[in-house]
């Protein structure tokens, strides 16, 4: 018999299994990609404040970074907007323009109504209500109640919650699938500044005027310690002491 493989770090698979924590192993796993994306954070920033960065020179649609007009993705809407502040509701919707942006520039395809409706959920546990537990669990978990109830299929299913699980996860690339990736480098525009300067000057201008960051910094700079608190041994936890998130966050290339 065919002994199977186990669930891959950062994957839906691996965090329901474990709750999110880490073993040594796993650590020591995620330290060159972190690394890589400390030297991009720094990189990017210098850019911006030199006036070299690669998104000044774009052009992009800006209909692409529209939702979806659909039942799901409105009904997706309306339950983010019951379930988080304003502040992390208003994260979400960036989550999704930024993940959609970087698809332009990157000429990645993807399912919009699939990237859009697992960035209104990814932080619906945060932070976690149970200890050990990683709260993409949570998060995850709502997203399926939801899905159920608007008949999303198995497959749909898992994208988004492997989406949701990974997204805090140092490295994600494409291989983990399109969705996964542009939430996690969607993500990371918003709350590191990590890629902002690949999207173009207009577009970052546009999507935060059209969703405001009202003091999103200090907000999730708040969630993130309560989290890191519920799993010492978890990614939030893990990223909090080797990538600083508490400055990290708060040299974000935006105000607020």
């Amino acid at each position: 018999m065919t002994q199977a493989l186990p669930p891959v770090l950062g994957t839906i698979g691996w965090t329901e299994r474990t709750g999110g924590v880490l073993t040594r192993r796993e650590r020591f796993a995620l330290a060159r990609p972190l690394s890589r994306g400390h030297r991009d954070i720094v990189l990017g920033h210098l850019a911006l404040a030199a006036r070299r960065h690669r998104g000044r020179h774009a052009h992009l649609d800006p209909t692409a970074l529209s939702a979806p007009d659909s039942t799901t993705a409105r009904d997706a809407a309306a339950a983010a907007h019951d379930l988080l502040s304003p502040a992390v509701l208003q994260h979400s919707h960036r989550a999704y323009a930024w993940g959609a942006a970087l698809a332009g520039v990157d000429g990645v395809d993807f399912d919009r109504e699939l990237l859009y409706v697992a960035s209104m959920f990814h932080d619906t546990g945060l932070p976690s209500g149970i200890r050990d537990v990683d709260f993409t669990v949570r998060s995850a978990a709502l997203l399926r109640l939801f899905a159920d109830r608007h008949g999303l299929s198995a497959a749909q299913r898992e994208v988004m919650t492997n989406a949701i699980a990974l997204h805090h996860t140092p490295g994600v690339t494409l291989e983990a699938g399109p969705e996964a990736y542009l939430l996690s480098a969607g993500a990371g525009v918003d709350v590191f500044g990590l890629r902002a300067g690949d999207i173009p000057d207009a577009v970052r201008r546009r999507v935060v005027h059209e969703h405001p960051r009202l003091g999103f910094k200090r907000e999730f700079t708040r969630l993130w310690r309560a989290e890191a608190r519920q799993v010492p041994r978890g990614r939030a936890a893990y990223l909090r002491r080797y990538a600083a998130t508490d400055l990290t966050i708060r040299l974000a290339p935006f105000r607020g």
